[in-house]
């Protein structure tokens, strides 16, 4: 392994990754301790004439229920723009010191690390992912990896729409937007803050920009924004959007109650009724959503049940967190840090030994929602959305 540093700048001079990547991948030996010094973005990669073999899965990846987790969750962050009412209490949470979160290589030699053992889709979470000053540089890092065939982000939108040209083009190929209101004044309600307008903005640009579909996350609340499934249902008459309405689903500090719930099928009464034509689409067995398509409309509609009909059995999704913690549940409170081991110097092979090990203690299926609310679990906001 050739440990060897190259300004940012250059790199995006470059058109063509694979000119300086050539398929490389990055070793962990050389990013320990932090890193090194990101003011030089210092990074590491395999020089070889041979380019690398397509990555297969391996059994660190597997449970002991049989699942193979292929898609990775990287929280970025634990910082946000917004206060969103379900995903953070209102006086906000403790952060984690900087010290104590990943660094850009760190970030990017886990994600390897996962990828070269049979990882093949990354999602950016936060936190609000767009705030952190080098994610278009995290972004072409990632999208080098080989055997990664997507990299995707959820973000709240409020920056999105000046960033995107440049996410696009240095790798990001997959986009969901959250908003729960068409409503200016509930926005303001939901996020405690303001740029309602900036994250219409947002999809526009993604729309714009030729991401098909643009996913719009919602999470449906009764009382508060049920009654514009309709209106959200809308947005995909013309335009390439998948609306994904999400039950509301309980953390620690978001005041969860069941009586706010709006469980699939009633979300899907309000479609039915209004729409003619809904047709179930198809999915792939490790499909978190149900989704539709209605006749004359060029976008979709998912509903994501994880409180009414949960999707266990096909879950292939892992989390790693903005402080290097490792989940292999969203609402099992079980963590092993990776970040610790890392720095004190382990090597792949330790590191795949503690990830093998906790992904075969995952569980079949999460509790039942009513025994989630009851359990201790990080807020939203530091688990990543």
């Amino acid at each position: 392994m050739v440990l060897f540093s190259k300004s940012m700048s250059a790199l995006r001079g470059l058109r063509s990754r694979a000119v300086i990547y050539g398929g490389g991948s990055y070793s962990l030996s050389s990013c320990k301790a932090g890193g090194g010094s990101l003011d030089h973005y210092t990074t590491c990669a395999k020089l070889s004439e041979d380019p690398l073999k397509e990555s297969s899965p391996s059994d660190m990846l597997v449970d002991s229920f049989g699942r193979l987790h292929t898609y990775l969750r990287i929280s970025l962050t634990e910082r946000c723009n917004l206060r969103c009412q379900y995903c953070m209490p209102a006086e906000g949470v403790k952060l984690t010191p900087s010290s104590h979160l990943l660094s850009q290589n760190e970030i990017v030699s886990l994600a390897n690390l996962f990828v070269t053992s049979g990882v093949n889709k990354i999602r950016l979470t936060g936190g609000e992912p767009t705030i952190r000053r080098d994610i278009e540089d995290i972004c072409l890092q990632l999208s080098s990896l080989k055997g990664l065939k997507t990299l995707a982000m959820t973000t709240n939108g409020i920056t999105l729409a000046r960033k995107l040209p440049k996410l696009k083009e240095f790798g990001l190929n997959s986009i969901n937007i959250s908003l729960d209101t068409l409503v200016l004044a509930k926005f303001e309600f939901l996020t405690r803050r303001k740029g309602h307008e900036k994250v219409l903005e947002s999809i526009n640009a993604a729309v714009d920009l030729g991401y098909n579909p643009v996913k719009v996350n919602c999470v449906v609340m009764r009382g508060v924004n049920d009654d514009e499934i309709c209106d959200f249902v809308e947005l995909t008459r013309s335009r390439p959007i998948n609306v994904r309405f999400i039950e509301f689903m309980p953390f620690d500090g978001n005041v969860w109650n069941v009586k706010k719930l709006v469980p699939y099928y009633e979300m899907l009464d309000k479609v039915v009724a209004k729409y003619q034509g809904l047709q179930r689409i198809q999915d792939h067995p490790s499909e978190t959503a149900k989704n539709y398509r209605i006749d004359g409309h060029h976008g979709t509609v998912s509903f994501i049940t994880s409180m009414t009909e949960h999707f266990c059995a096909g879950c292939n999704r892992l989390r790693l967190l903005a402080d290097g913690n490792f989940k292999v549940c969203l609402f099992g409170p079980a963590e092993v840090s990776l970040r610790d081991p890392l720095r004190a110097g382990a090597e792949e092979d330790e590191l795949r030994e503690i990830i093998s090990a906790a992904v075969k203690r995952k569980k079949a299926a999460h509790a039942g929602m009513l025994d989630i609310a009851k359990t201790a679990n990080r807020p939203m906001i530091h688990i990543g959305g």
